[in-house]
């Protein structure tokens, strides 16, 4: 019995084209659970793999997508059984493993985690690796020490998947967020998100030669990178904390150690690729809890695996605001 999967193939001369295909269950990789795939979502790492592959595709064909959501068809895992909710982010999943654009995967039992009780699959796809990222960063900030009441939060590229997360989450939790944004469009959704405050990106966006600024904000979320973490460090109160999830801005860093030593600012690494299955149960379980369905219905992009094409365009180009939730049997 076949199937619809969106497949990129690479030609001789090393171009890249993706398209949508018919499958059977025999082609799809080895593994110990077989899912049907009900939802995945569109992340930068997914526009880099349906186009040019940016490094992280080692073979041809491939089927992108580092997130999905369904429900268990059949299990060789104790863990697991057919009609069990779970969920998929991580562990190069869509880049040198077969991903969730495919209405039927065979992956490992390590890589799932069943869903929360409360969460769709749709939603959890509206949250995908984004918003898991928010989370993480979320608690790696309050095990920090960041708590409601201590002053403003920023968050970096806040209309953005981790960034809009991260802004509804906080918000709901009792903290001012001030949001960093390049689209004055995108104030009024955030705002609706739950910014008490919108920075335009080009306030911050520039490095300054003071290494310390007034004392602004009590903890940040930058998925940007670059000149603008280098200037939000120089910004933050004394003792608090910056999380690190992206580099939309660059790899680079151009700052001193100087809000490191003088202010004991902490800036703490997020990855949530190879996260533990514990840390990814608990993250999944605080979605659930603090995260405003409401405000994340109003984030979501419905779209199609015939979408996901010129979608991957949009999203490398920073045109897409929120979160794309692809129904992959639409």
């Amino acid at each position: 019995m076949s199937f619809k999967a969106l497949v990129v193939d690479k030609d001789q001369e090393g171009k890249t084209s993706a398209s949508v295909k018919q499958l059977t269950v025999a082609d799809l990789p080895e593994g110990n659970v077989l899912v049907d795939v009900e939802y995945s979502t569109v992340n930068y790492k997914d526009g880099l793999c349906l186009g040019s592959g940016g490094g992280l595709v080692k073979t041809y064909p491939h089927i992108p997508g580092i997130d999905m959501a369904g429900v268990v068809s059949q299990s060789d895992d104790a863990r697991y059984k057919p009609g069990d909710r779970v969920v998929l982010t991580g562990w190069r999943f869509g880049e040198i493993r077969w991903g969730g654009y495919t209405q039927k995967n065979r992956v490992n039992a390590d890589w799932l985690v069943p869903l929360p009780d409360g969460l769709t699959t749709r939603q959890a796809m509206a949250v995908g690796t984004a918003g898991l990222t928010a989370m993480i960063a979320i608690m790696a900030l309050e095990d920090h020490g960041l708590k409601p009441g201590n002053g403003p939060v920023l968050v970096t590229g806040a209309a953005g998947g981790v960034g809009s997360v991260a802004t509804a989450i906080l918000s709901n939790l009792g903290y001012e967020v001030a949001g960093v944004t390049g689209r004055p469009e995108t104030a009024d959704y955030l705002r609706h998100l739950g910014a008490t405050q919108i920075v335009a990106r080009e306030d911050i966006n520039e490095t300054v030669k003071r290494p310390l600024e007034s004392e602004t904000w009590s903890g940040c979320i930058d998925a940007v990178g670059g000149p603008m973490l280098a200037r939000a460090l120089g910004q933050m109160k004394y003792g608090a904390s910056v999380a690190s999830v992206g580099l939309a801005g660059g790899a680079g860093l151009p700052t001193s150690v100087i809000p490191f030593i003088l202010r004991g600012v902490n800036l703490l690494g997020i990855d949530s690729v190879f996260q533990p299955f514990e840390k990814r149960q608990k993250a999944w379980a605080r979605v659930a809890e603090s995260l405003p369905m409401d405000k994340l219905e109003g984030m979501i992009h419905p779209a199609t695996l015939e979408d996901l094409p010129e979608l991957g365009k949009a999203i490398l180009a920073g045109q897409v605001k929120g979160r794309v939730v692809v129904d992959v049997n639409g």
